[in-house]
C-alpha cells in the first residue's frame, strides 16, 4: 500500500511538472539580443578605487588623444564595435585637433560605439582652459565631428561676466563657436 501511494505521488509530481501551462510565477526567458558586432555578446562590470580609478582613453589614428575618461565604476554590454558602456561618477577631458581641451564632470557617461558618441548626464559641468563654463542636464559629444550638444537648463559663462542661457546648445569644444536655442 505504501509503495502504491509513493508511486502515485511520484506520477502526480511528474505530471504536474509536465503541465503545458507551467507554474504561473515562471516567466518565459527573454529573447537573445540580436547584435551585428563582431564576436560574442559580453557584459562586463568594474569598480576602481580612489588611488586607481577606472580609466578609458581613446586615441585617434595618429595616436593623438581624443578623450580621457576617469570614473568610479562602469558597466558594458555588447559585442565588439557595438557595445554600450556606462561609467559612473565621471571626469572626461576632450582633446581638439588644435590643442583645445574641454574638461567635464557628470554623474554618468554613456559611450556608444555604434553611434560614435559619448553622452554625459545628470548635472553636467564643463570648463575650457580659457575659463569658459557650460552647465546643462545632458551633454552629447559626437566623436566624428568633435562637437558637443547640450540639452536642458543650458548656461554658458565666461570670465568676463558674459552669461547665456537656453534649452540647447551646439558648439565646438572651445565653447566659442556656439548656437544656442
Amino acid at each position: 500500500m505504501r509503495r502504491d501511494i509513493a508511486l502515485l505521488c511520484g506520477v502526480a509530481c511528474w505530471l504536474s511538472a509536465c503541465s503545458p501551462h507551467g507554474p504561473a510565477q515562471m516567466a518565459s526567458p527573454a529573447p537573445s539580443p540580436v547584435h551585428r558586432g563582431r564576436g560574442p555578446w559580453l557584459h562586463i562590470t568594474g569598480t576602481g578605487t580612489a588611488r586607481q580609478p577606472v580609466r578609458w582613453t581613446m586615441r585617434q589614428r595618429n595616436n593623438q588623444k581624443e578623450y580621457d575618461l576617469i570614473a568610479h565604476s562602469y558597466e558594458s554590454s555588447g559585442a565588439q564595435g557595438t557595445s554600450v558602456a556606462t561609467f559612473f561618477q565621471v571626469h572626461v577631458t576632450f582633446y581638439g585637433k588644435n590643442g583645445a581641451r574641454l574638461a567635464a564632470d557628470a554623474s554618468q557617461a554613456i559611450v556608444d560605439e555604434a553611434q560614435n558618441t559619448i553622452t554625459l548626464a545628470d548635472a553636467v559641468r564643463a570648463r575650457t582652459a580659457t575659463g569658459m563654463m557650460l552647465r546643462c542636464d545632458r551633454l552629447r559629444y559626437d566623436r566624428s565631428t568633435q562637437r558637443v550638444h547640450g540639452e536642458g537648463h543650458v548656461i554658458i559663462t565666461d570670465g568676463h561676466g558674459m552669461r547665456a542661457t537656453g534649452n540647447s546648445v551646439d558648439t565646438d569644444i572651445t565653447l566659442t563657436n556656439a548656437r544656442m536655442q
